[in-house]
């Protein structure tokens, strides 16, 4: 990181090392430094809603190594800011179910299409109105899929093999999901009885909040060799997924959090905040806690291939054509709330660390062991959504990130204001009327979802993306902007 110099008002020993990288050096309790990759405007908001606050707290847990990191992305979450990325020692660190969050393995899948926007632009209502109707979305939403216990615990275990054995898409899907779908150690005896059955109907399930499936065109690219590696091109159709693990997953976390304030007292883990409830990593409720949390990561990787499936059947169905001729291919999907064991150096020695991504998204360079063959040459796909005003964007893992960020940079681009206040100020507008008046279709349950993730309830995801490939972190490889927008 290069050298500065300054303080900025609001947090004691915050200071600039860089264009856009900012340390918040060890005092207190702090074990390590925390480090924000930023602009000044958006370190500014990370300060007003005491994110930075969060990754102080961040900073004191046992075990963690070198810094606490946030992602310009960075916001207010429970216990441990939104864009926040960690890496404990195995051997001596804590796993945090606060620092994964509520929503497990909450990620992105991309869709590429041999379509161009001039073959389907009067075909847009029509595709939106078909996905609303065939991929539940909403709060509590349920789907046609309806599984037993026994079937439910082969998903907890496979994940998206699961899926592709029933039908549910092919083997090259499964080539382009981080892990192939499914982590390993997932042990469906580490749920409730409650987890479980929020399991069995929202497998294929959208959801509400910020979740959606996106419609979209690419319309810049930024690095043709690369966006071609991806098999991406201008005017090009893509889909964009976001959803995640559902009642399960958050069900998992609201389990573990409860059982883990007792856990941390027997450990004598003192706890900076009791929402940042830990248990060591070697410990025995540490063990239980990343079984089941393995569990739902799989059930969300199950349930964003099921919905891709459907994607592909409805773009069929609307368009005539097999969707093998529509060119409807995996182009990575991405976890965004996880721990992961994997293998960094620190202090110039490799080291096995727990990496918990909170809001963030791994940005592994090329020859990375644990990329697909396909991406080996140019490092990872990283899926960064905006808006559903706003444009996303593909970036692609860089080297610096390996060395600086334990592989990691932002996942979207991070809420500005609270959902109270955007269906506030969002009260008599017509969101969906706005969007249709920028060429956008937009399809939900409610109005009330389109005013809670109206785009001024987000920061500038061009700004944030700006911030990441300014520090070098990841690179953008191309741009796209929604055609139509489906809500829960």
């Amino acid at each position: 990181m290069g050298k500065g110099a300054g303080t900025v008002e609001g947090i004691e020993g915050l200071r600039r090392t860089g264009e856009f990288v900012w340390v918040i050096d060890r005092r207190g309790e702090m074990r390590v430094p925390a480090v924000l990759y930023a602009s000044e405007h958006l370190l500014k908001k990370a300060v007003a809603d005491n994110a930075c606050g969060q990754l102080v707290n961040v900073a004191c847990l046992p075990g963690i190594a070198r810094y606490a990191l946030a992602m310009p992305d960075i916001h207010w979450g429970y216990g441990a800011p939104i864009g926040g990325v960690g890496g404990f020692s195995v051997e001596e660190g804590v796993v945090v179910p606060g620092f994964v969050g509520y929503d497990i393995n909450c990620g992105v899948r991309l869709l590429r299409t041999s379509l161009s926007l001039d073959e389907i632009a009067s075909q847009i209502d029509t595709l939106m109105d078909r996905l609303f109707s065939n991929v539940p979305s909403g709060v509590g939403s349920t789907g046609c899929l309806r599984v037993k216990r026994k079937e439910l615990a082969r998903i907890l275990e496979e994940g998206a093999r699961w899926a592709v054995a029933r039908g549910y898409g092919g083997e090259e899907d499964l080539q382009a999901v981080e892990a192939c779908g499914c982590l390993e150690g997932a042990d469906p005896s580490a749920l409730s009885d409650r987890a479980m059955e929020r399991g069995f109907e929202q497998v294929g399930t959208l959801g509400s909040g910020n979740h959606f499936l996106e419609v979209q065109v690419v319309e810049e690219v930024y690095d043709e060799a690369t966006a071609s590696a991806f098999g991406l091109m201008e005017r090009q159709i893509a889909v964009m997924v976001h959803t995640g693990s559902r009642g399960l997953g958050y069900q998992v976390c609201d389990d573990y959090l409860a059982f883990f304030g007792k856990v941390s007292a027997k450990y004598g883990i003192r706890l900076p905040d009791r929402q940042l409830a830990a248990a060591p990593i070697s410990s025995p409720e540490g063990k239980k806690y990343l079984a089941a949390m393995k569990c739902a990561a799989n059930y969300a990787f199950a349930n964003r291939q099921v919905i891709a499936e459907w994607v592909r059947r409805v773009f069929s169905e609307v368009l005539g054509r097999p969707a093998e001729r529509l060119g409807m291919q995996t182009v990575y999907d991405v976890a965004h709330n996880m721990a992961r064991e994997e293998s960094h150096l620190v202090d110039g020695k490799k080291t096995a660390l727990l990496v918990h991504r909170k809001g963030a998204t791994r940005a592994f360079a090329a020859s990375h062991p644990d990329l697909p063959e396909r991406y080996r040459q140019t490092g990872q796909p990283v899926i960064i959504p905006g808006t559903m005003g706003t444009s996303s964007y593909v970036l692609v893992g860089t080297q610096k990130a390996m060395e600086e960020t334990w592989g990691s940079t932002c996942h979207g681009a991070g809420r500005e204001m609270s959902r109270g206040e955007a269906i506030r100020r969002g009260r008599g507008r017509r969101i969906d009327r706005e969007l249709a008046s920028q060429g956008i279709v937009a399809r939900a349950s409610k109005y009330e979802g389109l005013a809670e993730e109206m785009p001024e309830a987000y920061k500038d995801v061009d700004e944030v993306v700006r911030v990441v490939e300014g520090a070098g972190i990841s690179r953008k490889v191309c741009r796209m902007r929604p055609l139509g927008v489906m809500k829960g």
